[in-house]
């Protein structure tokens, strides 16, 4: 599918259908055939800062992949000890992803995830401090093409979140599908990611200081990450308002403004066909598969790299949450709307202060 895309992509570029200029380097290596080459001498900084992004990118894209043909190799060729082994240890340490993972503070301050949010460069921003006495559910919206944001934040120090909310101990959620595969999913828990599941949620919303991070939108809302359409899907998602009055965590919205300006896609709005299929596959094994691009590693045109936006990330205001261990489904929808409302006053308050215009309106869906 990616293969189709870059065909497709290359021959509207071919055709004089260019990127926005304005996400373009000043500084071009010159046209050819109306792509858009970057300099050779681009200083080392920034090719630090564009590793940082391609090893997010090779865990989101290849990763799985690359550890479930490592596992089949060992197997075909007479080394099924150790395939053996890697399954055995998945199955034995199953219960780890949804009881607080296996987070390391050395792999979270490396370097590399440090280049990553600088690459564009991502900024943390809080509007109040997060008391330590309590336990959260922070949503992160809105999700954008890979949920990179927040893997850039929560899932690392790169922006710092340690000095900012000091006191607070971050847990990003992703789908627990990933904790099937051997390595990757010990490599992720390093980095502090925990699954999705109510039973991780629980564990970790048990104990004062620790947030949960969720991308409420999910892989669904990828496929309505456009620049410039400020969407999120909230609408059905009740799940984690549940969980935090089981819990009684206290509910803080997130809007990270730039996230869905980082690629384009194609316009799935004008094929309904399109559309049909991207949902039937997200439901069937719960990954979104829009057909996206960026710029390239020698190019500003065509590629899978993002583009070198700045973005926000707005930490809002606590929503107090008194605790209930059976939540009827009118506290329920109640406190889902309170949410709603700190989500949309969050972006109305903010958005004039990064880059948006007085007319912009966030889209609940």
């Amino acid at each position: 599918m990616l293969f189709s895309l870059a065909v497709a992509e290359f021959t509207l570029i071919l055709a004089g259908n260019l990127h926005d200029e304005t996400k373009m380097s000043r500084t071009d290596g010159g046209d050819i055939f109306n792509i858009k080459f970057a300099p050779l001498n681009i200083p080392r900084k920034r090719r630090l800062q564009t590793l940082g992004v391609i090893h997010f990118w090779f865990i989101f894209l290849l990763s799985a992949i690359i550890c479930i043909l490592i596992c089949l190799a060992l197997l075909l060729t007479g080394h099924y000890f150790i395939f053996l082994a890697l399954v055995t240890w998945t199955y034995i340490d199953r219960a780890t992803p949804i009881s607080g993972g296996r987070r390391s503070a050395w792999v979270r301050n490396w370097a590399l995830f440090k280049n990553m949010v600088d690459y564009f460069p991502y900024k943390l921003i809080k509007t109040v401090d997060i008391d330590p006495k309590h336990c959260y559910i922070f949503g992160f919206h809105p999700h954008g093409i890979m949920g990179m944001g927040l893997f850039a934040h929560f899932a690392s120090e790169g922006s710092n979140f340690s000095q900012i909310f000091p006191g607070i101990t971050p847990y990003p959620l992703t789908l627990h599908g990933w904790f099937y595969i051997p390595i990757i999913r010990d490599y992720l828990m390093l980095s502090g990611l925990c699954s999705v599941q109510k039973e991780s949620m629980d564990w970790i919303l048990s104990r004062p200081g620790n947030v949960a991070i969720v991308a409420v939108g999910g892989a669904r809302e990828s496929l309505d990450a456009k620049p410039g359409e400020n969407k999120v899907i909230l609408n059905p998602r009740k799940g984690f308002i549940k969980r935090a009055i089981i819990n009684g965590a206290h509910l803080v919205p997130m809007y990270s403004f730039g996230e869905i300006e980082m690629y384009d896609q194609i316009d799935n709005t004008k094929y309904r066909w399109l559309r049909k299929l991207q949902e039937k596959l997200t439901k069937i094994v719960g990954v979104a598969p829009p057909l996206f691009h960026g710029r390239g590693l020698f190019n500003y045109n065509f590629g899978l790299m993002p583009h070198r936006v700045p973005i926000n990330t707005v930490v809002g205001k606590p929503i107090p949450v008194e605790k209930r261990s059976d939540p009827s489904r009118e506290e329920i929808v109640n406190l889902h709307q309170q949410y709603v409302q700190a989500l949309i006053q969050l972006f109305e308050d903010n958005k004039s202060k990064y880059g948006l215009k007085k007319e912009d309106k966030l889209q609940i869906l």
